[in-house]
């Protein structure tokens, strides 16, 4: 078995099917992600040697600004379709998550309010 990227038919018939259908048993983890999506979590997973690398590639590749870019992101690790289709880079980016705000609050963080 060989494996063949999705036409734009077998994509737009996805698209169209009702959330929760899917073609069967063991298919693809990321149906109910978009193709943006799908580059977002592609593009966490990467490693950026140079300053400006990763806001360079965020507008090249996924075509939106960084705020977006990360308000996105922060959605995404909500979601459980976004688990099954990148579960290393989800649990990394949650664990990050939930660290920096208990360590700000661990050692008295300096807010206010």
């Amino acid at each position: 078995m060989s494996a063949v990227p999705d036409s734009s038919d077998a994509r737009a018939a996805r698209e169209d099917a009702p959330v929760g259908a899917s073609e069967g048993p063991g298919t693809g983890a990321s149906d109910d992600l978009s193709e943006q999506d799908r580059r977002i979590l592609a593009l966490e997973g990467r490693t950026f040697r140079y300053v400006g690398a990763k806001e360079r590639a965020i507008r090249e590749e996924v075509g939106i600004s960084k705020v977006a870019y990360y308000v996105r992101l922060n959605t995404l690790l909500d979601e459980p379709a976004a688990l099954r289709a990148a579960p290393a880079v989800v649990h990394r980016l949650r664990g990050r998550r939930t660290s920096d705000s208990g360590a700000s609050a661990a050692d008295g963080g300096h807010r206010v309010a």
